[in-house]
């Protein structure tokens, strides 16, 4: 039995997908279920944001744990109690399932079709540097980046705020990007600023108490070494933008050049810690809070300057409603 624990750096990376599988072992049932719920209720970042009493939790889950019951029946009760964190960082790994909420964004219009972007907007002939595919569009640069899992390089920063140069201006499209490496995000956002700025605040769940949080830490942008575009931004988000891609938005928001435009991100704002059961599966859940520099929590999502849906008529007839809509802003 340990812990596998993430020391989160916070301008290094946080993965938002990542899972382990350990090997099982003699322990109980019940030794499994209280493990779990006491390292949550030390170490879980959200309990009174979200206004979660873990100790009723506690009576109602416990009462349903039977040491005869198989290892399929326990993985249900874990999981539906940790699903009442309503977190999409919070997770339970076995070699048959992976629990998971996606409530932040199963509950919500889309507000992205990849076939249209493909088809009439990226066309056959968009370049691609490293993760990130653009195209110019009337005058403007629309990159388009799927997962900040995937690995930004200089060159390909450069790449982008080159092709920019005497452009109108550059579309970040983000939506349904479900977050991964902040490094990447960090980068990202350089490349759209000559000089560091504060973007929030972080702090560390370190003990049982309400208040038992580390000191809070600022969170600041990175400038991109050598070239950087100066030009107006618009970035596309969704409740799809998660995670990192929450991060993202509000370095961006607090760009004074760009314009977040689309819906709210679903949040992701907990940075995730991981650990072992007796058993040998996995978990993980939300260690930290972040914070903007006017006190909002990430968790709730990053909201738009210009809330947009995607028109069903529009996509009907092959027109993104979002990205035209920041296309506009250029005209």
């Amino acid at each position: 039995m340990f812990f596998v624990v993430l020391l989160l750096t916070f301008s290094g990376i946080i993965s938002c997908e990542k899972s382990f599988l350990g090997s099982s072992s003699s322990a109980s049932n019940s030794e499994v279920f209280d493990f779990l719920w006491n390292d949550i209720r030390n170490r879980y970042s959200y309990f009174e944001l979200k206004q979660i009493d873990w100790d009723d939790l506690k009576d109602r889950y416990a009462s349903l744990i039977d040491d005869g019951m198989d290892e399929f029946e326990l993985f249900e009760v874990l999981a539906d109690m940790l699903f009442e964190l309503e977190d999409g960082h919070v997770n339970l790994t076995s070699s048959f399932n992976r629990s998971r909420n996606w409530d932040w964004s199963q509950n919500y219009p889309l507000n992205y079709n990849q076939g249209i972007i493909d088809r009439n907007y990226l066309g056959k002939d968009f370049h691609i540097s490293g993760p990130l595919r653009h195209q110019v569009i009337d005058s403007i640069l629309y990159v388009n980046y799927r997962s900040f899992a995937d690995e930004l390089r200089l060159q390909d920063l450069d790449a982008i705020v080159n092709r920019a140069k005497n452009l109108k201006g550059v579309i970040v499209d983000v939506r349904s990007n479900g977050g991964g490496a902040l490094n990447n995000a960090f980068n990202l956002a350089g490349a759209f600023t000559g000089e560091s700025y504060v973007y929030g605040k972080v702090r560390i769940k370190n003990g049982p108490c309400r208040d038992c949080f580390s000191s809070w830490t600022d969170l600041r942008v990175p400038a991109k070494n050598g070239n950087w575009f100066d030009g107006p931004v618009m970035v596309l988000i969704n409740r799809s933008s998660y995670s990192s891609t929450t991060y993202f938005a509000e370095m961006m928001r607090q760009n004074p050049r760009a314009t977040l435009i689309g819906d709210s991100t679903g949040g992701g704002g907990g940075s995730p810690v991981f650990g072992e059961l007796p058993n040998g599966w996995m978990y993980r859940f939300s260690a930290t809070q972040a914070m903007t520099i006017d006190n909002q929590h990430f968790e709730l999502g990053i909201p738009v300057h210009l809330p947009v849906e995607l028109n069903p008529n529009d996509e009907s007839k092959g027109e993104d409603t979002i990205l035209e809509t920041a296309l506009n802003q250029f005209r």
